[in-house]
């Protein structure tokens, strides 16, 4: 089977994720991308649903929150559990 050469142009930081992802199932961004379109082909369309969430007011707010909070450069983030939890600890003394 002949292949051609295809350029698409898609966000790094997306890219970057979705790479790491396809790697994780053994699969390089080419082989990816060739199972997406034998699928669209097999199912005469895409092969999953394109839809809005309808997420709930609350679940909204939460996630602007979380947005918020991870911007926010004087909260202290943590990439080590047994650190916060000694933080929190030594906070409520």
């Amino acid at each position: 089977m002949a292949t051609v050469p295809t350029q698409i142009r898609i966000d790094e930081n997306l890219k970057k994720q979705a790479t790491e992802i396809f790697q994780s199932l053994g699969l390089d961004m080419s082989s990816a991308i060739n199972v997406f379109l034998r699928q669209a082909v097999l199912r005469g369309g895409l092969p999953f649903n394109v839809e809005l969430p309808n997420y709930k007011k609350e679940v909204i707010e939460a996630m602007n929150e979380a947005k918020k909070i991870s911007r926010d450069e004087n909260i202290k983030a943590y990439t080590d559990v047994r650190q916060m939890f000694e933080d929190i600890l030594n906070a409520e003394d």
